[in-house]
């Protein structure tokens, strides 16, 4: 028996923006956490760089993550923001 069958109305698969909002706030918060951890407990930020050879990995960690996961969040609660719009407008 195929599957469109039994159910009549399937749902349409989501657009991405719960997954966007998902991830853009893990890696928007793993980067947060990075940068927290190398200021209390990997030594410090000088202006030659970290202290520490793990305060380096976490000082690269906080570089990348923080813009990826900002712009993937902001992706996700515009895209939010547009989907909420086009419902009410329906």
């Amino acid at each position: 028996m195929p599957a469109s069958s039994l159910n009549p109305n399937p749902q349409p698969p989501g657009d991405g923006t719960r997954q966007l909002l998902q991830w853009g706030a893990s890696i928007f918060g793993a980067g947060l956490l990075a940068a927290l951890l190398l200021e209390t407990l990997l030594g410090g930020l000088s202006p030659s760089g970290a202290s520490t050879n793990t305060g380096w990995f976490a000082l690269i960690a906080a570089l990348m993550c923080t813009p990826f996961g900002g712009l993937l969040l902001a992706l996700g609660l515009a895209k939010w923001l547009r989907n909420r719009q086009i419902a009410h407008n329906r």
